[in-house]
């Protein structure tokens, strides 16, 4: 078994309940948006209300976010070993898994570049009360305080590079320094890929069940979600009143135009110049994956869907469809890791928390190695944004503002993440003919 089919069925275990889940989401979070208006409007120096955020609801929300801390570090580094061992292919197909490497870290870059200039550029997390942000920050803090301080303590410049290799990756992992993590992940999983025996056969398997408890811990941890958002929505509306949705809304609009730059400028341009495609035949003929995308909200649910479409609607090689795709459902997550650098940059900008080049760098860098470590399935970003979040010094609480809108934007970027895999298998298929001649078997027929 695959680290692809682990996801899959990391993603059938929570599927059944995802649809009530996103409701009760829904609920908790409209609920605790109320009640934390009508505490703001009506009782907002009550004595009452400071006393339920500090013993109620504030513990709640961190005891939510302790599980998902608790666990993410497991997540990301099986994901992303196992992610790199599915490119087991590479030996057989030589060049081509290198193209798609290097496609896949190009574009993303690019997509998590327009995402944070965009940020940058617009802005929409300022205007929010400095004092009440910095009160909020606080309470927050707490929580993460280990992962905040050692962000704080950690070096700058070239002793900053030098730190990304790991001394002891059991202290890394201890001190949540994910970028070390990640680059341990990495670096085993080429090791994987270069060893074929029995016992690292054994090894990938072993890890790959590590991802799969992961992921279905952190499908339990999710349904305690509804509870925590009420308690995140109640703190931030108790304090910030109406500000807090005209900044949401600006929020939204600045990932959908985001995607949209990425989905109607980025891929359009690759087709047209790279893969010698004509960009209006290639999103009509994978209207089909696009719409499944976009009702599951699932890469790995639309990976039967996209691989039929590479089939007999873009008639593309079915070796190199079936390895891009396949990779692409785990590793090419373009809209994930927009979302993911959107997200951060806009919950520091609503806190007041000053990031610069070199942290926007980190969070560049993070974005794209977690759209490889990033689970195809929905709400898989939820922990990495959480982790990046304290690894700049900002509140993991404010994921309370963004989750009760993340049905819609999960649509959205899993539509983008799709139709991306589907542009590299296109492009990736144009520049390696040589397979495109020897390929066995005949398509399909267009359906």
């Amino acid at each position: 078994m695959d680290g692809t089919e682990a996801a899959q069925i990391a993603a059938q275990g929570t599927a059944p309940d995802h649809g009530k889940l996103q409701w009760r989401i829904l609920i908790g979070f409209v609920a605790g948006l109320i009640a934390g208006l009508l505490a703001y409007t009506f009782a907002r120096d009550a004595a009452w209300v400071g006393q339920a955020i500090t013993y109620v609801t504030n513990p709640i929300g961190q005891i939510f976010l302790r599980l998902l801390f608790m666990l993410v570090i497991p997540l990301l580094f099986s994901a992303l070993v196992v992610g790199i061992a599915e490119m087991g292919e590479v030996r057989s197909l030589g060049r081509v898994g290198l193209k798609t490497l290097g496609y896949t870290v190009v574009v993303s870059s690019i997509a998590v570049a327009i995402s944070l200039a965009l940020v940058n550029l617009i802005r929409p997390g300022d205007g929010i009360d400095p004092a009440a942000a910095a009160d909020l920050l606080a309470q927050g803090a707490e929580g993460a305080s280990s992962i905040v301080a050692a962000s704080a303590e950690s070096d700058a410049g070239v002793n900053q590079v030098i730190a990304i290799v790991p001394s002891n990756i059991i202290a890394a992992m201890s001190a949540n320094d994910i970028l070390a993590v990640m680059f341990f992940a990495l670096f085993f999983g080429i090791g994987l890929l270069m060893v074929q025996t029995r016992r690292t056969e054994t090894l990938k398997d072993a890890i790959e069940g590590v991802f799969e408890v992961a992921m279905k811990l952190i499908g339990f941890v999710i349904r305690l979600a509804p509870i925590a958002i009420f308690c995140f929505m109640f703190n931030l509306t108790a304090q910030f009143g109406w500000d807090l949705l005209v900044k949401l809304a600006a929020f939204v609009a600045v990932v959908l135009l985001a995607l949209g730059i990425q989905m109607f400028g980025v891929f359009p341009l690759i087709l047209r110049f790279v893969a010698r495609k004509s960009p209006v035949a290639f999103f009509r003929q994978t209207r089909e994956a696009s719409l499944m995308a976009f009702s599951t909200a699932s890469s790995n649910a639309t990976l039967p869907t996209a691989l039929r479409v590479a089939d007999t609607e873009l008639r593309l090689p079915r070796r190199i469809a079936r390895f891009v795709l396949t990779i692409g459902a785990t590793a090419n997550q373009n809209g994930t890791a927009m979302f993911e650098g959107v997200t951060v940059l806009f919950l520091a900008q609503f806190f007041g928390v000053g990031l610069s080049l070199m942290d926007q760098a980190f969070v560049m860098l993070i974005c794209i190695l977690a759209g490889i470590g990033t689970a195809g399935v929905p709400g898989g970003s939820l922990p990495v944004i959480a982790l990046i979040l304290v690894g700049v010094g900002v509140d993991p609480a404010g994921i309370g503002l963004i989750l009760g809108v993340d049905r819609f934007l999960d649509m959205c970027r899993t539509t983008l993440n799709v139709v991306g895999d589907l542009v590299a298998a296109q492009t990736i298929s144009t520049l390696s003919p040589e397979l495109a001649e020897d390929d066995t078997g005949p398509l399909a027929a267009p359906a």
